[in-house]
C-alpha cells in the first residue's frame, strides 16, 4: 500500500478527542467511512481484544471512550453486564448504532475530557487508540480515574510511534494534512503516564501490525 494511503486510513482510525468544533466536523465528515477502512487492521483488533477478554467477567459494567463506529464494543461488550460506548462525534455514534445496540450496549456521545457520569460508576474503562492524538490527555485520566470504581481496571491499548521502526515521513504526511499526533510514546513512557494518574500497571503487551505497535494497557485504578 502507498505511504500517503496508509496515512489517509490512519487518519480515518481513530477519532479526535478535543473539544474543537473543525475536528468535529473532520470526524464527522469521514465517519460512513471509518468501518470500512478498519477492516484492513481487523487481525490487529483481533489480538487486542484476545488480551482484553480474561480480564471481563459477566458482573462487570463497562464505559468506552472513543468507540468509533464500534470495532471493540460488538466483540467484547457480549463478556459484560454492561457496555456504554461513546464517542464525541455524534456521526461516528450515528454509524455504529446502524449495526445495532443490545440488551447490555448501547452507544452515547461523550467528550472524554469531560463527562456525565457519577463518581466510582463503572468497574472498567476502555480507551484505545485515542490519548495519544489528543491535545490533553491528562484530562481524560483524570476523568477516567474519577469514573472507576475503586481497583476498577482501565484498558489502554495505544499506538506506541516509539517502538520499531521511525517513520518520518508518514508524520510529515499526517501533519500536512492536518492531523496532529501530540504525544509520542515508548513502552515505558507510557507505563510511566498511566502511573502518574493514580493507575498501577499490571500488564501491558504489544501488539504488531498496522503503521506502528499497539501497546495494550492494562491497568488498574489504586485506592
Amino acid at each position: 500500500m502507498l505511504k500517503a494511503e496508509r496515512v489517509y486510513n490512519l487518519l480515518l482510525g481513530r477519532v479526535l478527542l478535543v473539544s474543537d468544533k473543525s475536528n468535529k466536523k473532520f470526524w464527522d465528515k469521514f465517519a460512513k467511512l471509518y468501518a470500512p477502512f478498519m477492516k484492513k487492521d481487523k487481525g490487529v483488533y483481533d489480538k487486542v481484544c484476545g488480551y482484553i477478554n480474561p480480564y471481563l467477567s459477566k458482573d462487570m459494567n463497562v464505559l468506552e471512550l472513543a468507540c468509533g463506529s464500534g470495532q471493540l464494543s460488538f466483540n467484547l461488550s457480549k463478556y459484560t453486564k454492561s457496555w456504554i460506548a461513546t464517542d464525541f462525534s455524534k456521526q461516528m455514534i450515528f454509524e455504529a448504532r446502524k449495526h445495532g445496540e443490545y440488551e447490555n450496549l448501547v452507544f452515547e456521545i461523550a467528550d472524554a475530557t469531560s463527562l456525565i457520569y457519577t463518581d466510582e460508576k463503572f468497574d472498567c474503562v476502555v480507551i484505545a487508540n485515542a490519548l495519544h492524538i489528543m491535545p490533553k490527555p491528562d484530562e481524560a485520566m483524570k476523568e477516567i480515574y474519577r469514573v472507576l470504581k475503586p481497583n476498577g481496571t482501565l484498558f489502554a491499548p495505544t499506538f506506541l510511534w516509539k517502538e520499531g521502526k521511525q517513520r518520518k515521513m508518514i508524520k510529515s504526511l499526517m501533519s500536512i494534512l492536518g492531523f496532529k499526533m501530540y504525544q509520542e510514546w515508548d513502552k515505558k513512557e507510557f507505563e510511566d503516564f498511566i502511573k502518574e494518574y493514580g493507575f498501577s500497571v499490571v500488564e501491558m503487551k504489544l501488539a504488531h501490525g498496522g503503521l506502528a505497535p499497539i501497546g495494550v494497557m492494562i491497568a488498574q485504578k489504586v485506592a
